[in-house]
């Protein structure tokens, strides 16, 4: 389902727990990380495809999460024409956002990325609010940097603002440092993994079906 500019509708999701530390997830059989986002199917508002790919590919449910806020307007990024199939080309552009804002009332163990029979993610980690994003792909970073900024005056008294744009963050290489949790189990994050996430992602051809 395309708009008239060639723009499919979509929801951004960013999750955070009571310290306000985001959930990234890492995409399957990349070395990619990102935020849940999804398709708004015919018939669905924004709330209800957020709630639904929160399930899909998180395993969380309504229950879980409190809504603290949304964007107020829609986001676009466009995807660049090599990476989108040659049947699309020419209607496709790329995607229009609603972004959340969660809130996690339930536990680190509520998280299954195994909840449908398509995963979109294999491993998951919290990471600071403004962390670098140098491991996002490039046409999403304003995308993602305009998300975070707008929706960073939601967040609560005392919880870490903005020192500059979050794409310009210095040491991008602690991205990854730390740990991670891949079904289930925590795992060390080795270093040589983060400076990867440094580098270009993998290129994959996408089209008004895929989420990139």
């Amino acid at each position: 389902m395309l708009d008239r500019d060639g723009f499919r509708p979509n929801v951004g999701i960013i999750l955070v727990n009571s310290r306000s530390e985001v959930f990234w997830g890492k995409r399957v059989r990349e070395h990619s990380w990102q935020f849940p986002q999804g398709g708004i199917k015919r018939g669905e508002s924004p709330e209800q495809a957020m709630l639904r790919e929160l399930h899909e590919e998180v395993g969380l449910r309504s229950e879980h999460v409190r809504i603290v806020a949304r964007t107020r307007d829609w986001l676009r990024y466009e995807v660049p024409e090599q990476w989108v199939r040659r049947e699309w080309r020419g209607h496709y552009r790329g995607q229009k956002q609603i972004w959340f804002l969660l809130r996690l009332l339930g536990r680190d163990s509520d998280i299954d990325l195994r909840a449908s029979s398509h995963p979109e993610f294999d491993a998951w980690r919290w990471n600071d609010y403004w962390v670098p994003l140098d491991a996002v792909i490039e046409f999403k970073r304003d995308v993602y940097s305009q998300a975070l900024t707008e929706l960073s005056r939601f967040l609560r008294p005392g919880d870490p603002r903005p020192a500059s744009r979050p794409g310009l963050v210095p040491e991008a290489r602690r991205y990854l440092r730390g740990h991670a949790w891949a079904r289930g189990r925590r795992i060390d994050a080795p270093a040589e993994q983060g400076e990867q996430l440094a580098q270009p992602l993998v290129t994959r051809s996408v089209d008004e079906g895929e989420e990139r």
